[in-house]
């Protein structure tokens, strides 16, 4: 990650939070509602709160609230692939409707989509740079309603997959944790940002041996470093929880049974 973007998000972090989560070297337990809003040249007319991006290749991730009568484009920057998760409201895309729960990918190059709100919408939206090895180079739309939940090896925990790339391996996906599943010590070898759409989530990073520990709102941000342990017998569910999380590359996932120090590095 350039060091231009650490400054940069940090500032923020300082600017934003000013009391209450653990302190981490990287963004972790950030509630959206902190942050100033920012503008965004794609999207003119919007509030924006950024959680993790570029500045020099304007790759972004941001929560954005689109008022009402509100008309834009996929389009408006060429070059990135764009994803577009709906939170509330609803958005048009051409003439396909997305409510909550709703999605869009727009790859680069595409022909795109004319963005409309007749009541206004807020969603997640992210920018990202073209990965050659990106198999998907058609537009998707859907409503998550339609895809079912399924289980995974952790009880109390389901996903439902939103977009998967054979290719590049970077995915997106809904995960659902039911009240009181605890989540174990895992890490997964790409960086993993992740939003805390509803509920609430007890969540704990292992840093240099050490846990920190704090609690998710809706609303609550982290960006992942690759190889970062999270989870551990006081990450779980306050109430029914769902995240929205995601990586731009393939993520191969790692357990261990406590926290401890990376071991040190090879000579």
């Amino acid at each position: 990650m350039p060091p231009s973007f650490w400054a940069a998000f940090f500032v923020v972090l300082i600017a934003g939070c000013a009391a209450g989560p653990p302190k981490l070297p990287y963004p972790a337990f950030i509630q959206a509602d902190t942050l100033p809003d920012v503008f965004l040249a794609s999207l003119p007319g919007v509030r924006a709160k950024q959680f993790s991006g570029d500045p020099q290749t304007r790759r972004s991730s941001n929560r954005v609230d689109l008022p009402p009568g509100w008309q834009g484009t996929t389009g408006a920057s060429p070059g990135k692939t764009l994803e577009l998760f709906v939170l509330a409201g609803q958005v048009d895309a051409g003439d396909i409707a997305l409510p909550p729960g709703g999605y869009l990918y727009a790859p680069a190059g595409n022909i795109g989509f004319n963005l409309t709100t007749s009541e206004g919408a807020r969603v997640l939206y992210y920018l990202d740079d073209v990965d050659p090895a990106t198999m998907i180079r058609t537009p998707i739309l859907l409503d998550s309603k339609f895809v079912d939940w399924q289980p995974t090896a952790v009880k109390g925990v389901d996903i439902k997959e939103l977009r998967s790339d054979p290719g590049s391996g970077g995915r997106i996906w809904l995960e659902r944790v039911a009240p009181g599943a605890v989540l174990p010590w895992q890490s997964s070898s790409a960086i993993r940002e992740g939003y805390l759409a509803t509920g609430q989530f007890q969540g704990s990073e292992c840093v240099n041996g050490e846990v920190s520990t704090g609690t998710y709102q809706p609303g609550g941000y982290f960006y992942r470093p690759a190889g970062t342990f999270s989870g551990g017998p006081k990450a779980k569910a306050l109430t029914e929880s769902i995240w929205v999380l995601r990586e731009r590359s393939k993520g191969e996932i790692a357990a261990t049974d406590a926290c401890r120090p990376a071991p040190p590095a090879l000579p």
